[in-house]
């Protein structure tokens, strides 16, 4: 297995993505709620999570999803942790009620880390098309993409107690992330 350094590199397109195998440092990151969650966890699967901007009218449609069947995916022994590149004060409003946790990297260091990039065909793709019009409907507007997260595309890590990646997804478009029963599956394979 490979180890993936926790030192920041460069922000750049070209960041090397992750694949199944490769082992990710230990680091602890702060939530927008203030608490502390740890990457890996010791006692559970991780899926971690990287969606766009904390307006993204797409990812809160998604993480809508997985905060109905969060005790599902709780039982099915995954931690949720979904990162956003906005900064804790824009996310509050969208992401500051859900069960699991969620993490403000505005400076993109995280997704750096993990290889996640932005593309034009993020929104361009029409199979984002539906999502984009289903979140529009949502009970909340989308709000500002801070940070150019409107290019931003999503990816689903599932990461071992031991640190390493047991399964990647590194979206095409800005719908392109696991359903809950894709991550349900996953997880019983992983277990």
């Amino acid at each position: 297995m490979k180890n993936v350094s926790s030192i920041e590199r460069p922000a750049v397109r070209s960041a090397r993505r992750l694949a199944p195998g490769d082992v990710v440092s230990p680091r602890a990151v702060e939530t927008i709620t203030a608490r502390t969650t740890r990457l890996p966890d010791p006692e559970s699967l991780v899926h971690l999570q990287f969606r766009r901007f904390a307006g993204c009218p797409v990812c809160n449609l998604h993480l809508r999803s997985v905060a109905r069947r969060h005790d599902e995916i709780r039982a099915a022994g995954v931690v949720e942790v979904a990162v956003f590149h906005s900064p804790v004060e824009a996310m509050l409003p969208y992401q500051g009620d859900l069960p699991f946790a969620t993490v403000a990297d505005p400076d993109k260091k995280l997704y750096v880390a993990f290889g996640v990039e932005s593309s034009p065909r993020a929104l361009l793709d029409p199979r984002a098309w539906p999502a984009l019009v289903r979140g529009a409907l949502t009970r909340r507007p989308a709000g500002p993409d801070e940070g150019g997260g409107g290019l931003g595309l999503p990816a689903d890590f599932l990461i071992g107690p031991e640190g390493g990646i047991r399964e990647v997804r590194y979206g095409r478009h800005a719908d392109d992330q696991w359903p809950v029963e894709e991550l349900l599956r996953l997880a019983a394979v992983h277990r």
